[in-house]
């Protein structure tokens, strides 16, 4: 190997080895791409309105991903995202977000996947369930608090899902503002290997 000098003449005052030329660039782009090109990303949806009438209400919204035994793939989770609104008062409007490893539904509606390859027919092997109800049981993993407007929590596949696993998540809007129409937003998005 040779040996470089770190200070060169008075036109190069520093030696500059190229090591990712136009030739062999380094691109990298996260692992989503490249399930939503196979067809194995996925999103879910679920959402909750209440009106405020007499004193303080909450709008709860709860999704449970579970990968059942057996699937033969691995669950990668991507992103949970999602909102708190209402209709005038916005300063009045609280919540939180609840992440819990497990965990069930109280009167669980089952929801259909969509893959975000518009294209392509494959369907997801997790089932997702959704609930206007608080989780019960399970481990808490994450917990925070929401202020009115969006939220996004990146996760990039590292909270994973093997066969016989699952993961719930819970958001809930609370207001005393007579006369607010609240409504929590939560959005599952995840991709299976």
């Amino acid at each position: 190997m040779p040996n470089y000098y770190v200070f060169d003449t008075i036109t190069k005052p520093v030696n500059v080895q190229m090591t990712n030329t136009y030739q062999n660039p380094g691109i990298i782009a996260p692992p989503e791409n490249d399930a939503s090109k196979v067809g194995r990303l996925f999103s879910v949806s679920g959402s909750a309105s209440a009106l405020v009438v007499l004193s303080l209400t909450s709008a709860t919204i709860s999704l449970l991903l579970s990968n059942p035994i057996g699937s033969g793939r691995t669950v990668y989770l991507s992103q949970i995202n999602g909102s708190i609104g209402g209709s005038s008062l916005l300063s009045s409007l609280t919540g939180t977000m609840t992440m819990v490893k497990g965990g069930t539904l109280t009167s669980p509606s089952t929801l259909t996947p969509t893959n975000n390859n518009f294209g392509n027919a494959t369907t997801s092997t997790s089932t997702t369930q959704s609930s206007t109800g608080a989780i019960t049981g399970g481990t808490i993993v994450a917990s925070f608090q929401l202020g009115p407007g969006t939220f996004a929590q990146q996760f990039s596949g590292s909270i994973i899902l093997p066969p016989g696993s699952s993961l719930s998540a819970m958001v809930t809007s609370s207001s005393s503002a007579i006369g607010l129409t609240m409504t929590s937003v939560l959005n599952f998005n995840r991709w299976e290997v």
